[in-house]
């Protein structure tokens, strides 16, 4: 007698099974990093064992709903770069209040079609100033002004329940000096004193030095910091790459490795899904270097990315590194890293190549660096895009590039952008600020929300029609270039209404050195509501917004898994990307000038006479014969009709 094709009973896994199984999975590509790193430090066999049981016990304390959710996400390893995804960036306390408020808010994210939360810094910081809150001194502790542990478990389930997949911040190149590693350093205990990058004279610190870089030259000059009173004998001095309250980690001791492990595991275990790896660029150190891309860096992230896929595989990594074009590739695999390191790495250089392309209304070498420098996707991988952040915007334009481009130069480049965004440069409609001007470069960095630098708050202010028109397209512009260029877009909190600057900040002597707070508005939520009905400009980009995204779920040739194909139109004025499906191709165009444009269909690649659907407006095209019409920046997401 045949089987029943309908079993009554089916057998079933234990949780140490499922463990097993998952163990011998990553466990090639989860070792062989750690021996590279670690093999000169630790014997094989113990450092093995050490993973394993650290791993086995986070996974037995693992929920019951998040075991669950692992399943689901095991057997749709792609979950992340589905065409459904879009991502919304916060600070707590000025979106919601405390985490305790977050669910409340909600029904604004779910209405803007956002299936990803990165909460901006959350955990116990230093008392301030803290780098706004990347200075963490407990990574056990939620921020006691956003609430508890607790409350954090809470707001990540009911976001989960939405469908929405919480983000945290891992600070993983240092600690703040009052963490308990730290002080137990301080106090000269010598294990946490290897936790650590200390020296006894400044000899060495002087000749790393020769060839670093400074990350905050005004207000934190040098990478160094000399502590006298620190064991005696003259002292210790201390890497301190960013401010001197953050004391860098020493990644060569694998105790470090495996702490800041356990840490990851207990925040996946506590609700969060993805992991935001800050400062990852910066966390091996190599006499001679600018300590910054070394190749070990890849190796500590495919272990951390393996180890988590082991006890926490629902949970995906998404790699901080602002970078240059040629160093940025690599955060999301390559070579023997390729498919298991970071799932996600930020696309800085589409946003820099954004707003250069829109100051000099020319897109030419946007087209270069990006068709050049980048490849059109990548395994289980990609790129979080975004046009603005909590961060400055530093120039990351290099002489290369520039000079393909002549008369073009990459210092003449960088200190023109920086004029046209701060608003001094002739003609200027942006309203930004300089940030961390560096006299030995003559480089600065740009701060500015996106509404503001796009012309918004000028144009606002002088009451100009069409400027605020205009403005107004340009924001539209940027967020259809990040959903449809390929990768998770990434809309910063605001920049849905067009907040602008808050210049408030100047009057918090905490805040007052920091030009990063002008973009970190709090969220007006009067604003908003209005916004929601209002023929205004708030309106127009809120509306615009969701539209955009709703969109976007609906093109399976935007998700992640699709080439992106930059094509050179040979147009100064237009940037377009080709997105080849599996039914259907789409091309997205868009206009970086003022002023209408004309494209022949032939430059994308379209044959003279298809007809064609863009997809934003649900028609056909505005065309001059076999030509298309993009209004004063314009954008068309096309795609072959019928």
């Amino acid at each position: 007698m045949p089987p029943s094709p309908h079993p009554t009973a089916t057998a079933s896994l234990t949780d140490d099974e499922i463990f097993e199984l998952r163990w011998h999975r990553a466990e090639a590509d989860l070792m062989a990093p750690l021996a590279r790193l670690y093999g000169q430090r630790m014997e094989a066999g113990v450092l093995r064992d050490r993973v394993r049981t650290l791993l086995a016990e986070k996974w037995a304390e693992r929920p019951r709903d998040l075991r669950r959710l692992d399943l689901a996400r095991d057997l749709n390893p792609g979950w992340f770069l589905g065409q459904e995804m879009v991502g919304y960036v916060f600070y707590v306390d000025k979106f919601a209040g405390t985490f305790a408020d977050v669910p409340q808010h909600i029904p604004w994210l779910t209405d803007l079609g956002v299936t990803y939360v990165h909460f901006m810094p959350c955990l116990m910081p230093r008392p301030r100033p803290s780098d706004g809150g990347y200075a963490v001194m407990d990574y056990g502790r939620i921020n006691p002004d956003l609430g508890t542990m607790d409350d954090f478990r809470a707001a990540c389930a009911a976001l989960r329940k939405a469908g929405i997949s919480p983000c945290i911040d891992m600070v993983l190149n240092h600690t703040a000096k009052e963490h308990a590693w730290a002080q137990k350093a301080a106090e000269g205990d010598p294990v946490y004193q290897d936790y650590y990058w200390m020296f006894d004279s400044d000899a060495l610190p002087r000749q790393y030095e020769e060839t670093l870089l400074e990350i905050f030259p005004n207000q934190a000059p040098g990478n160094f910091t000399h502590y006298p009173q620190i064991g005696g004998n003259g002292g210790k001095w201390v890497w301190t790459t960013f401010n001197e309250y953050q004391w860098d980690l020493n990644w060569e001791n694998p105790e470090v490795f495996l702490a800041i492990l356990g840490i990851i595991l207990d925040l996946a275990n506590n609700g969060a899904e993805v992991m935001r790896l800050d400062a990852v660029a910066f966390m091996w150190k190599r006499m001679g270097t600018v300590c910054q891309n070394e190749p070990e860096v890849h190796d500590i992230l495919q272990a951390l990315v393996q180890g988590t896929r082991v006890a926490a595989p629902a949970v995906i990594h998404k790699a901080e590194a602002i970078v240059g074009p040629h160093q940025l590739v690599p955060y999301l695999g390559t070579g023997r890293h390729t498919g298991r390191v970071s799932n996600l790495a930020y696309h800085n250089n589409l946003m820099v190549q954004f707003w250069a392309s829109l100051a000099a209304h020319d897109t030419r070498l946007m087209t270069d660096v990006l068709a050049r420098h980048f490849p059109e996707r990548f395994r289980n991988a990609q790129w979080a895009t975004y046009i603005r952040c909590h961060d400055d915007i530093g120039w990351a334009i290099t002489e290369e590039d520039a000079e393909r481009h002549p008369p073009m130069s990459g210092p003449g480049h960088r200190s023109y952008l920086a004029d046209f965004y701060n608003g001094s440069f002739p003609g200027s409609w942006a309203r930004g600020a300089d940030f961390q001007y560096n006299p030995e470069t003559g480089d600065r960095r740009t701060n500015g929300t996106f509404a503001s630098l796009a012309g918004l708050e000028r144009a606002l202010e002088s009451g100009d029609v069409r400027q605020i028109d205009l403005a107004v397209n340009r924001i539209l512009m940027g967020h259809a270039l990040i959903a449809a260029y390929g990768g998770l877009p990434l809309l910063y909190m605001g920049d849905e209404i067009g907040l602008t600057n808050d210049d408030a900040y100047r009057d918090d002597p905490l805040r007052a050195d920091d030009g990063r707070w002008m973009q970190r508005p709090a969220m007006d939520w009067a604003h908003a509501a209005e916004a929601e009905t209002a023929d205004s400009p708030h309106g127009w980009i809120l509306r615009g917004t969701r539209h955009l995204m709703a969109v976007r779920k609906a093109t399976p040739e935007l998700a992640g898994h699709v080439p992106s194909q930059v094509i050179d139109t040979r147009h100064p004025a237009l940037f377009a990307v080709r997105r080849p499906g599996d039914a259907a191709t789409v091309w997205a165009v868009f206009n970086f000038t003022d002023v209408a444009q004309h494209l022949p269909l032939d430059r994308l690649g379209i044959a003279p006479g298809t007809p064609l659907t863009d997809l934003i407006s649900g028609h056909a095209p505005a065309m001059e014969g076999d030509r298309l019409r993009l209004s004063p920046y314009g954008r068309l997401w096309l795609r072959p009709a019928g």
